[in-house]
């Protein structure tokens, strides 16, 4: 069975994205086409597209939207090489930022101008995007097209493209119940065969459990494949994760791909502050899009673990002129692949004490397509399926 199947790269992420009319939309049924697809569950993943890793294990589904404030609607899943699982709660926004050069590419969105901008609705979470891509004029006629092309570098991705920009509106408790799940900005967790750690439990579009290196015998600069190698302390993250997952009212965790677990330490090469973060078992190769912005958000809260570690987390404060109460704050993450800067939007908390309130999260990632055509699966995983060739909805 041929599906039409276009195979992005999403800031240092990539997988094969679908129009949701292009899958089956039984639950059950389209997972199934996608394990198929990434050839799991297989350590190699040697007989679908997948990269036998799970940055290269992720699937991106778009649609037109319904929703008044929304043109795109994104579900995002989360396949890993070596399981069954297909986890579609989480965000990813790196694939995010395939999302809109997708949608023009397969039809579903018509540029508009020299850019395009599409506000994106993630269905696994419900946060929104504002996601602006170049879209230039054909040489040779009076259309348009995606540019790749560019001198946007980011790290973790060879050379330089074409940036995307991708402007977050309110992405405080994504999955769990508030930006801070558990009330407090900082927690001393017990937990046998790892003793008492303090951890910051935080979600601003992606849960994550905060851990200062230090407290579990680390740097913090260690290379991603001696943290993989280190199997003592991956096993004592993932006790820890199972245990903060319940205080962070997640439940049981144990096929969960979240809470991340990120390791945090003071920045080395001029950044804020330098991360180690799994994904949720494997060290990532640089660092995930809301990772960033969750890491970046725990820097200006006073009392996390984070911020006890942050430096120059103030030195970028500047006033935003359209609203005298919101400050704007630049937070550099480092990570094992080089920097990820974010830019905050922040309001004072509604009370003394409360925390501030995130109501914006920019940054710049770059795309490309790199594969259109079908990618096969079998028959019997999608019965009665015809092979389409153009969206069933007319484009926006």
């Amino acid at each position: 069975m041929a599906i039409p199947c276009w195979f992005m790269r999403g800031g240092t992420s990539r997988g094969p994205f679908f129009r949701a009319t292009d899958l089956p939309s039984d639950p059950g049924a389209r997972d199934a086409v996608l394990l198929s697809v990434m050839g799991s569950p297989d350590p190699r993943q040697i007989d679908g597209l997948g990269g036998a890793a799970p940055l290269t294990s992720k699937v991106g589904i778009v649609g037109l939207s319904d929703r008044a404030d929304a043109d795109l609607d994104f579900r995002f899943a989360q396949l890993q090489p070596a399981s069954d699982a297909v986890d579609t709660t989480a965000n990813c926004g790196n694939m995010l930022a395939a999302v809109v050069p997708f949608a023009v590419e397969s039809g579903l969105l018509a540029p508009h101008g020299d850019t395009t901008t599409a506000r994106v609705h993630t269905l696994n979470t419900g946060l929104t995007a504002e996601i602006t891509v170049a879209t230039p004029r054909d040489e040779t006629g009076p259309g348009r097209h995606v540019a790749y092309a560019g001198d946007t570098h980011i790290d973790g991705v060879p050379g330089t493209a074409a940036p995307v920009t991708v402007n977050f509106l309110d992405t405080a408790g994504s999955v769990c119940a508030t930006l801070l799940p558990t009330g407090r900005t900082r927690d001393r967790v017990t937990v046998e065969g790892v003793g008492t750690i303090e951890v910051t439990c935080i979600d601003n579009g992606q849960p994550l459990v905060i851990i200062d290196a230090a407290d579990l015998g680390r740097t913090g600069a260690e290379s991603v494949a001696a943290l993989n190698a280190d199997t003592e302390l991956r096993g004592r993250l993932e006790a820890l994760r199972l245990a903060c997952g319940a205080l962070m009212g997640l439940g049981d965790v144990t096929n969960k791909n979240y809470p991340k677990m990120t390791l945090v330490a003071p920045g080395t090469h001029g950044g804020t502050i330098s991360t180690r973060s799994f994904i949720p078992h494997v060290c990532h190769e640089s660092i995930g899009v809301l990772a960033a912005v969750t890491v970046a958000t725990a820097c200006l809260l006073d009392g996390t673990v984070a911020h006890a570690k942050a430096t120059h987390a103030n030195a970028a404060r500047a006033a935003d002129n359209a609203a005298p109460a919101t400050i704007t704050v630049s937070v550099s993450v480092e990570h094992p692949a080089g920097e990820f800067s974010v830019e905050l939007g922040l309001e004072p908390g509604a009370g003394e004490g409360e925390p501030p309130r995130v109501t914006r999260s920019a940054l710049v990632r770059t795309a490309r397509l790199i594969m259109a055509g079908d990618v096969l699966v079998p028959g019997h995983l999608y019965p009665g399926h015809l092979h389409a060739t153009s969206p069933e909805e007319p484009q926006r």
